[in-house]
């Protein structure tokens, strides 16, 4: 009689046994830098802009329910106008408005298909960004939830019309918490960060699998700017990516180069896993992006490779950027 619910709760078990295993429990991006909160909250709104991304990532390319993720993101800094008064003679005073703010927010939603296991998830981020002369230091925190749920149309099983097992609820509601650290200068960045904090277990009715938690996730992220003319910049960074168990550890060696602040080229290399090829070009306020990942495992024999396509809108003027900040 309950041959369903003990499937159900096979497939969920040996789903969160294999994320634990290869630390995949989170999705995968490869134009992370024009979304750094979602790693960092520390960078939500750093840039003084209001920000609007949408990603669509189809990975493993050729494989049949390889994992497929589209998102959305939308960032902002809470500005204030204040004004300052400047004296030119004695008897004369100039007062100009000035737009300033502290607080950055976040939000995030995802949609993550992975064979029959699909995930829905939200964020929402607080950051406090505290000048610093020419730098600035940032804190942020982030609200999260995740929820797992069971695609019937993907199983094939005997007994469907149990009663007892069709109100059987099938979806797990998982909340939990991040928090990071940034420092921006005009050319350096640094960040550490951590996520899911909480390492929520997985829970099926009233059945919790304390065995079968959600991992931390570390990460440290750095890169530097070379003017290499008026025209041309070159941004190399790494990013350092581990779990609690460590089995996971990971690093991202990329480097990019912008032409006119209007187009970019990138390559990077996420060791034991891919290549990735990535390009972009800005038009007017809009950010298009493109990513291929090329797997370095046993996978591409089955694979055409991993794409992702992005799409981004920042609104506000330059006055709104802060001179010490991330230019692109």
């Amino acid at each position: 009689m309950r041959k369903r619910l003990i499937i159900y709760i096979g497939f969920l078990v040996l789903f969160f046994h294999s994320i634990s295993t290869f630390g995949q429990q989170l999705p995968i991006y490869s134009q992370y830098m024009m979304t750094g909160f979602l790693l960092n909250p520390a960078l939500a709104g750093n840039d003084g802009y209001t920000s609007i991304n949408l990603t669509a990532r189809e990975q493993w390319l050729g494989i049949s329910s390889a994992p497929r993720t589209h998102a959305l993101s939308v960032q902002t800094r809470l500005l204030k106008t204040s004004y300052i008064s400047k004296s030119t003679s004695v008897r004369r005073k100039i007062t100009r408005p000035s737009r300033e703010g502290r607080v950055g927010l976040g939000g995030y939603v995802f949609n993550d298909k992975n064979g029959i296991i699909d995930r829905t998830g939200f964020q929402m981020t607080y950051a406090y960004h505290i000048p610093m002369d020419n730098s600035q230091l940032s804190f942020g925190i982030s609200a999260n939830a995740f929820q797992f749920s069971i695609d019937e149309d993907e199983i094939v099983l005997f007994d469907q019309d149990d009663p007892y097992l069709m109100e059987y609820d099938k979806i797990i509601f998982i909340p939990d918490a991040n928090f990071g650290v940034c420092y921006h200068t005009p050319e350096l960045f640094v960040g550490v960060s951590a996520t899911q904090l909480l390492r929520s277990a997985l829970k099926l009715g009233n059945q919790s699998y304390t065995n079968y938690r959600l991992l931390r996730h570390y990460y440290i992220m750095g890169g530097y700017k070379f003017d290499v003319t008026p025209e041309i910049v070159i941004q190399p960074s790494i990013l350092m990516k581990s779990s609690d168990s460590f089995r996971s550890f990971q690093i991202d060696f990329n480097a990019r180069v912008f032409y006119k602040n209007d187009y970019w080229a990138g390559l990077s290399y996420r060791t034991n896993d891919a290549m990735v090829i990535m390009a972009g070009v800005k038009v007017s306020q809009y950010y298009f992006g493109y990513a291929f990942d090329y797997s370095l495992s046993n996978i591409r024999k089955y694979s055409f490779g991993s794409h992702e396509f992005l799409i981004a809108i920042k609104l506000g003027d330059s006055a709104r950027r802060y001179r010490w900040l991330n230019r692109y």
